[in-house]
């Protein structure tokens, strides 16, 4: 690729939920003759192989708790500003795009001292800490949901919904037709709990499916992420409920079991959300309660007033009420084939090309030039150009 096509920098770590949108906008980028590199911390990942992403680490940290924890978290985040900062000035980005989490902080206020364009993506219905804490910075804020709490527009600043960007694999399946239930049509119910499994979700849907009646028991399909902990006392549950189930800690395939399956159980993170409207399945939301800023349950809100999924709070997911609801769903099927309608409605595909879009659009504005960035001087005067050895790591 041309090393005169503009590069740009994404600003991703931590968990998968800020780095699958990362990669499918590095897709978008690269399809389009742009240069990418990837700034993360020790926790990010790498992008697919098949991508020619230069990924670089930084150090970064979570809030600790106490003061010397604090202190040591204010400590790391300095170290990992001072790297970042000396990584943007050696690849002059034309832009730096922020997919939100402690670890996109660093490399988001590097840019911002470096004069360098940010954008911001949030994959929540409610504004992340980091994104709140940038925002100020950034020229245009992109968003997966129509209305995100905690978002105020400013002068300067443009928002745009582009949606959040799903895996190749899920956006190739969205052309997969829901298939409905037929009398004693066996239905797949395909259950996820985030990145380790949720402990709530083995020993709840096991007890619910004992509760049913033995004829509608038998037609349910279970597969389940388990825990590595709770995955024996899972399967000796199912088993004694006489329900075919497939555990595991990890699924591989995980795009093409969502097409498969008749409903999702589930946590409501941005990217479940963005994967599950993407193909158009229905689901019953189980959001994580414990969130900073309840955003999976703003997530879960949005979908399910769109007629999309229905949502169960985990203080109200009990036996007895999964039970109520899967009897209900059996036994009227065109519930699931409506929901599904409404979830598939609600998704996009086309949110990385939206969100490059945007890309495009800052690093052309009028008055930029791509690569002519201004390093401000400690005095307050300005330094165009730094010699290698300034630029040097």
């Amino acid at each position: 690729m041309d090393d005169a096509s503009p590069l740009i920098v994404l600003a991703a770590g931590g968990t998968g939920g800020h780095v699958f949108p990362a990669e499918a906008l590095a897709r978008e980028l690269l399809g389009r003759g742009m240069r990418v590199a990837l700034l993360t911390d020790k926790r990010g990942g790498k992008f697919s192989e098949d991508l020619p992403v230069s990924v670089y680490r930084i150090r970064a940290s979570s809030l600790g708790k106490g003061l010397v924890g604090r202190v040591r978290s204010i400590a790391e985040m300095a170290v990992g500003c001072l790297q970042a900062r000396r990584r943007l000035v050696k690849l002059r980005p034309a832009a730096v795009v922020g997919f939100g989490g402690y670890p996109s902080v660093p490399t988001l206020y590097a840019a911002a001292q470096l004069n360098i364009p940010i954008l911001l993506h949030e994959q929540n219905a409610v504004l992340g800490r980091a994104n709140r804490v940038m925002m100020g910075k950034a020229k245009l804020i992109a968003t997966s949901f129509p209305h995100v709490a905690g978002l105020k527009p400013s002068p300067g600043l443009r928002l745009v919904q582009t949606g959040n960007p799903v895996r190749p694999a899920f956006a190739t399946l969205r052309a997969t037709p829901y298939a409905p239930l037929s009398d004693d049509m066996p239905m797949r119910v395909l259950i996820l709990g985030g990145s380790l499994g949720a402990r709530v979700f083995s020993q709840v849907v096991p007890q619910a499916l004992a509760l049913l009646p033995d004829h509608l028991r038998r037609r349910i399909v279970i597969t389940q992420q388990c825990r590595k902990e709770d995955i024996e006392n899972a399967r000796a549950a199912f088993a004694a409920a006489g329900v075919e189930a497939e555990l595991s800690t990890f699924f591989r395939d995980v795009p093409e079991r969502l097409a498969q399956s008749h409903l999702f159980i589930g946590r409501s993170g941005g990217s479940t959300m963005a994967e599950l409207t993407a193909i158009g399945r229905p689901s019953i939301l189980v959001p994580f309660p414990h969130g900073h800023a309840g955003e999976q349950i703003a997530n879960a809100e949005a979908v399910a007033e769109a007629g999309g999924a229905w949502l169960i709070p985990e203080q109200a997911f009990t036996a007895e009420a999964l039970a109520v609801r899967l009897e209900s769903l059996l036994a009227l099927p065109t519930a699931l084939v409506k929901t599904a309608a409404s979830a598939r409605a609600w998704g996009t595909i086309t949110a990385a090309d939206n969100l490059a879009d945007c890309v495009s659009e800052v690093i052309g504005a009028k008055g930029y030039t791509p690569g002519a960035m201004i390093f401000a001087t400690e005095n307050g005067a300005t330094n165009p150009k730094l010699s290698d050895d300034q630029a040097a790591e």
